[in-house]
């Protein structure tokens, strides 16, 4: 009763009463206002990851812009903030599902376009080249020999996008986990490709990489490692020289041979005419040389029954280093029983032609004596292949006849004076078997284009070989010849004790008239010929060269992986 005179506003005292329509309209408002800020929120932080892919993008074209040597100590400095982080800048592990070239072979067949979204792989490699288009990153992975591209974007990465790419660097060791595909650009086929979902950096390369390619020799024989990630296509050298060595080791061993290991330091250097490398024993006390040759070694086996055997290994020699030659070199020494040089000289064509036509597909072919912008020469390995008696070919060359017996002094004095009248340079000591050695390089080894044979060498040059049974004061001994450059050394050898003494006994005395060349008297090889040496073959092939041919390289330092270089001081 004491309020009824109250009047009361429409809605006080009670709930508004609000339309459908009006509801629906609030709603929808407020969805659009959050969608609006959630958009702003959304563009803002893209736009922070973009400028900070930006800012990492500058800061690692601007590293790549400095001096090398900075670059390093950045790049150092990175690596420890890691370690001190507690981070693991080298992982243990990374599990790969398979090789690049395993991956290639799987995936080779995926069209343009198509994506193995179930085929979860793990590959890894070394980062070569780095590019962006648009939102995609694409790093060039190499391993193995072969190229992978890795076609990286955020949509489809599991983590930081921004914060792991800023850390790839052009060399860095990374792993890949994502799934195969073939990139779909406009105008070609598309690439081979992993779009990873996780990225794991596994090792750092601190220094900067050439930016294309490395032609400095110096650079590229002292650091290897750095020609081979850079020059990717060098490794085909080396693929050809194993080749090379398991061709050789097949043909032997289908051929009842045995491959045995000698001694690499010998007390006495013997084998070979060759100045040995020296070291010391210090619990023996004692001088040993590296070994120049494993023939006397071998040849001792031939003695104890080892009828036919074999030795592929490094042989070691203290002369000069040319094109042609270094200090450690790769041979291969086969002795076989009851066969001779006849023999040799057969399976010699056989053996070098074969494997010539298996590694180049043709026995003709093409080769740059003066490296690869110089000349080109067609070098036919077709058999059977030319022959020249030493002796009978230098006295047609020369218009002169020999002396008969090449050990006297008027024989030295001879071919002094045929030097001289040729302009055939040989250095002291001036021995006949220098002489005639310089004479023979002059005028035979300088026509041996197409492999060729000199045959039948003076016995005064050839302490090791038999006699001829033909021609008195020659021997039954080849070399094979090819582009002016020796391969092979064969010969029957000299079985006979008591002639293998007195030989020895010439090698002492041009030893004593300064020739630090020749060989010298092995008694323990000497009491094995005693015991009864069989008539023999023996055969020696330098591995480096025939390699040589076969990649189309004039120096020696290209097929070798770590050839002899001088020392860089301080």
């Amino acid at each position: 009763e004491a309020f009824k005179d109250i009047k009361l506003e429409p809605g006080e005292g009670e709930e508004k009463k609000i339309s459908k329509n009006e509801l629906k309209r609030q709603q929808k408002a407020e969805r659009l206002a959050k969608e609006k800020a959630e958009k702003a929120a959304k563009k803002l932080e893209e736009a922070e990851k973009h400028d900070s892919a930006e800012k990492h993008e500058s800061a690692k074209k601007e590293e790549e812009e400095i001096d090398p040597s900075q670059y390093l100590l950045n790049r150092c400095e990175y690596v420890k903030s890691l370690k001190a982080a507690g981070i693991e800048a080298y992982p243990h592990k990374f599990q790969i599902s398979m090789e690049l070239p395993e991956f290639i072979r799987r995936y080779s067949h995926l069209e343009k376009g198509q994506k193995l979204d179930n085929e979860i792989v793990s590959v890894a490699g070394r980062v070569i080249h780095i590019r962006e288009h648009g939102k995609i990153l694409f790093y060039d992975l190499q391993a193995d020999g072969v190229h992978l591209q890795v076609m990286a974007d955020a949509s489809n990465y599991q983590g930081d996008f921004a914060d792991i790419t800023s850390k790839i660097h052009r060399g860095d060791i990374v792993g890949f986990t994502g799934i195969p595909a073939r990139s779909s650009p406009k105008n070609n086929p598309g690439e081979l490709s992993i779009i990873p979902h996780h990225i794991n950096i596994l090792s750092y390369c601190l220094h900067m990489l050439p930016t294309h390619s490395l032609k400095d020799q110096e650079t590229r024989y002292r650091q290897r490692y750095l020609d081979l990630i850079i020059n990717n296509d060098n490794r085909n050298t080396f693929i050809i020289r194993k080749k090379v060595i398991q061709m050789v080791r097949s043909f032997l061993d289908t051929r009842g041979f045995t491959e045995v290991e000698t001694p690499m330091m010998n007390m006495i250097p013997g084998g070979a005419s060759a100045k040995p490398f020296e070291t010391h024993h210090n619990d023996l006390n004692m001088k040993l040389f590296m070994r120049i040759a494993p023939e006397l070694y071998l040849k001792m086996l031939i003695v104890g029954g080892m009828e036919r055997v074999y030795e592929i290994g490094k042989q070691f020699r203290n002369e000069g280093i040319d094109l042609t030659h270094n200090p450690e070199f790769t041979t291969c020494e086969f002795y076989w029983a009851y066969a001779d040089y006849n023999d040799l000289l057969t399976i010699t064509e056989e053996m070098i032609s074969g494997i010539v036509y298996e590694i180049k597909g043709s026995h003709k072919i093409k080769y740059h004596p003066d490296g690869p912008e110089g000349r080109e020469i067609e070098i036919d390995f077709s058999t059977p292949w030319r022959r020249l008696p030493m002796i009978a070919s230098l006295e047609e060359a020369t218009g002169e006849k020999f002396p008969a017996d090449l050990y006297s002094e008027e024989a030295k004095v001879f071919f002094e004076n045929l030097c001289h009248k040729h302009h055939v340079e040989c250095s002291p000591p001036r021995t006949t078997t220098r002489l005639l050695d310089k004479l023979c390089g002059h005028f035979l080894e300088s026509q041996c284009i197409n492999p060729t044979f000199i045959t039948d060498h003076p016995q005064i040059m050839s302490p090791l070989a038999k006699y001829h049974r033909k021609t008195p004061g020659l021997s039954e001994r080849f070399e094979l010849f090819i582009n002016h450059h020796e391969y092979c050394n064969a010969y029957t050898e000299l079985n006979d004790p008591f002639k293998q003494r007195e030989l020895f006994e010439e090698q002492a005395k041009d030893r004593a008239a300064g020739d630090d060349e020749a060989q010298f008297l092995d008694e323990n090889f000497c009491t094995s010929l005693e015991y009864g040496l069989p008539p023999t073959g023996g055969w020696g092939l330098g591995v480096d060269r025939l390699t040589m041919l076969l990649t189309d390289k004039n120096n020696i330092k290209e097929v070798l992986l770590f050839p002899a270089m001088k020392p860089i001081l301080n």
